[in-house]
């Protein structure tokens, strides 16, 4: 295989984060988060994020995320949502499971982000009825699906919307830094300062093994949290070597140099095919995932040369490609080379 742009997730995990892994197995510590190193990444995201926060680390973002829900609704709530996003449509049932039953709505808008005057729309109707759900949350994809980014403004819009009708706020930050450097503002900006009460800071697609933060901006949250992930199997008993992982991420600006080489591989991919007449830009990548429609015949061309990529799962021709940290250069400029050899052949033909 050349190179594959399936997902982030196919990437391993960075050098640092392995060390770290092994020196933290050395030895003996306090289990269930008691360890200095799992007190010490919550001073790390205090500072980064400037504001005293609390967090619970995991090993998936699943877990991150629909734990996060699951103390922000109560069960005959429901939880808004883009119908586009990965909450409402890749994470299986676990949303509904970890919520006791709570309802989660799609709500349209262009991007994959929330249209803020739909939103207000949903947010109003049928309060207090007791033959419907309740208005309860608002989550927000950061990345979104379909690798737009909400701006700041954006973002804001959303959060007001939801705050003035009582509604708390998430954001499903799976790919956290690729959105923040795409931004370029800091975590502050892009979470509490920007009205979101909880984030899943997602580092496992961008240089961990398995670990996510759950980051806690809205302290009264938190109780519910710490008793939800115990009942939800989610506290570690070895919880350092998933803090030991973070703590790494977090050193040396490690998770914003891994982005950024993510974000830099797309866009070099993204301005190579734009070249490409035949290749159609769908949404245009702002961070590190791509949507494109290409002609009939180059998907498979490129599969035969050795290249991957999903497609299928939407309308004919539209495959998606993403880069990683690990994203090499040369791969991005073969893809490239390789569609423009499909397209001179097929206008020779």
């Amino acid at each position: 295989m050349k190179v594959a742009f399936t997902s982030d997730n196919i990437a391993g995990a960075s050098d640092s984060v392995w060390q770290a892994m092994m020196e933290a197995s050395q030895g003996d510590a306090m289990p269930y988060g008691n360890d200095d190193t799992t007190a010490e990444v919550t001073t790390m995201l205090s500072a980064l994020f400037e504001c005293e926060v609390d967090v619970f680390l995991v090993s998936t973002g699943t877990a991150a995320n629909v734990l996060s829900i699951s103390a922000m609704t109560p069960p005959w709530g429901s939880v808004l949502c883009h119908s586009e996003s990965h909450l409402l449509n890749d994470e299986s049932t676990a949303p509904e499971f970890y919520t006791g039953g709570a309802r989660f709505v799609g709500i349209g808008g262009a991007d994959a982000k929330i249209d803020p005057v739909m939103l207000k729309k949903m947010v109003n109707q049928k309060v207090g009825d007791v033959h419907s759900c309740q208005p309860s949350a608002v989550s927000i994809s950061q990345v979104t699906e379909v690798g737009s980014v909400y701006s700041l403004e954006e973002l804001r819009a959303i959060t007001h919307v939801s705050k003035e009708a009582g509604l708390l706020v998430h954001m499903d930050g799976a790919r956290f830094a690729n959105a923040l450097l795409s931004l370029e503002c800091t975590p502050a900006q892009m979470t509490w300062k920007a009205g979101v009460d909880i984030v899943s800071f997602g580092a496992t697609k961008n240089g961990t093994m398995a670990a996510e933060a759950i980051v806690v901006f809205n302290k009264t949250l938190s109780k519910e949290l710490g008793f939800r992930r115990k009942r939800g199997g989610h506290l570690h008993s070895k919880m350092r070597l998933l803090s030991s992982q973070m703590k790494a991420y977090l050193t040396d600006d490690l998770w914003r140099k891994n982005a950024a080489h993510a974000n830099a591989m797309m866009a070099l991919l993204q301005a190579g095919l734009a070249t490409i007449s035949s290749v159609k830009i769908n949404t245009p990548a702002q961070a590190n995932m791509l949507f494109c429609t290409l002609p009939e015949g180059m998907a498979e061309y490129l599969l035969a040369a050795g290249f991957a990529f999903y497609g299928g799962r939407w309308e004919k021709g539209v495959v998606r490609l993403v880069t990683s940290f690990r994203t090499p250069q040369e791969g991005v400029e073969a893809f490239i080379d390789c569609a423009r050899q499909f397209e001179a052949g097929a206008d020779q033909g």
